[in-house]
């Protein structure tokens, strides 16, 4: 995958965070200490606290309170749920919303949506700024994700949460500003942290992430691990699947993969299960029937090619498609 040089000339490095969170308290404050150590902090973080009942709400104030000129708190009415996947992203068009017209100004270069349970490495944000300032067309990346293998004890081992170089990490997902609008932004539905890198790299951009000491960051909740458990997140990736347009034997292959990778075996098979009684009970696929053509396409050769290669020819293949000054898709900031 691209790996650019780290020695181009510095340009607009203005960055927005627009943090979704609900009932943090218990990670929060790492995040929020790490994203202030950063070696190029950002110019704005906006929390956006979708009905907290834990100690959240105290928290946020207290950091808004130490530094008023960087943060944003946004609240939500609580809905007496988390409803992860599409309340997510609602939760980040209310923050994406409250800073709409200082994005449409040009004040900030990129935005990311990121999570607060997180612990990032002191040059996290520089060095995506650094990649994105060497290679124009990338849209989006990201670091990697490593877990605690005890979730319970956050100084034990860590394991890699094993992202596809092809995408950037939807804990993580930094941005162009001007790419984000030209791509739509995010669906409100689970899988919207791969969708929209497939959509990026149709049109010409690229999508990508890097596995390195300057880049890689503690997930300090297990991805796909759910507030109901394990079973039920990797179910719910399996329907992402299948909303995304993925086939049955892509979705096979990538099953019984992630079987060998922790939790072993329940993992892989929650996934498989839940594509195939979403497949069972005919539920809604994604609307964009070129987009989904485009990620079969995509799949099938990564099959049978490997990732690395499958990618490398589909972005060399859409190059032609680049043109930052398409007019920028609609997001659906309303909905």
């Amino acid at each position: 995958m691209l790996h650019p040089a780290d020695n181009a000339s510095v340009s607009n490095r203005a960055y927005a965070l627009i943090a979704p969170c609900r009932d943090e308290a218990r990670y929060m404050r790492v995040t929020l200490d790490t994203i202030l150590a950063q070696s190029v902090p950002p110019a704005l973080v906006v929390v956006v606290d979708d009905g907290s009942t834990d100690d959240t709400p105290k928290i946020l104030a207290e950091y808004a309170s130490k530094h008023p000129q960087k943060f944003l708190i946004v609240t939500r009415a609580n809905r007496g749920k988390r409803k992860v996947g599409p309340g997510v992203i609602e939760a980040f068009y209310e923050g994406y919303r409250a800073i709409k017209d200082r994005l449409d100004a040009g004040e900030f270069a990129y935005v990311c949506k990121i999570d607060l349970d997180l612990s990032l490495p002191p040059r996290y944000f520089e060095t995506l700024m650094q990649r994105m300032e060497a290679e124009p067309r990338i849209a989006t990346c990201s670091g990697k994700a490593y877990m605690p293998t005890n979730p319970e004890d956050p100084n034990s081992p860590l394991v890699s949460e094993f992202l596809g170089d092809e995408t950037s990490a939807g804990m993580t997902k930094f941005y162009r500003v001007s790419a984000f609008k030209q791509v739509g932004g995010f669906v409100r539905q689970v899988m919207w942290d791969g969708i929209d890198c497939h959509r990026c790299r149709q049109l010409g951009w690229i999508a990508c992430s890097w596995d390195e000491p300057d880049l890689r960051f503690t997930h300090l909740r297990p991805m796909g691990s759910s507030h109901k458990g394990i079973f039920t997140g990797r179910m719910r990736h399996g329907f992402g699947q299948y909303f995304m347009g993925t086939t049955l034997a892509y979705m096979t292959a990538s099953a019984i993969f992630r079987m060998t990778k922790r939790p072993f075996l329940i993992g892989g098979a929650a996934m498989w299960w839940g594509f195939v009684r979403s497949m069972m009970k005919g539920e809604e696929r994604l609307n964009d029937p070129a987009l989904r053509e485009f990620i079969n396409k995509w799949q099938w050769a990564a099959l049978f090619k490997g990732k690395a290669r499958a990618t490398a020819e589909v972005v060399e293949r859409q190059r032609s498609e680049w043109n930052p000054q398409r007019p920028a898709v609609a997001m659906p900031l309303d909905a």
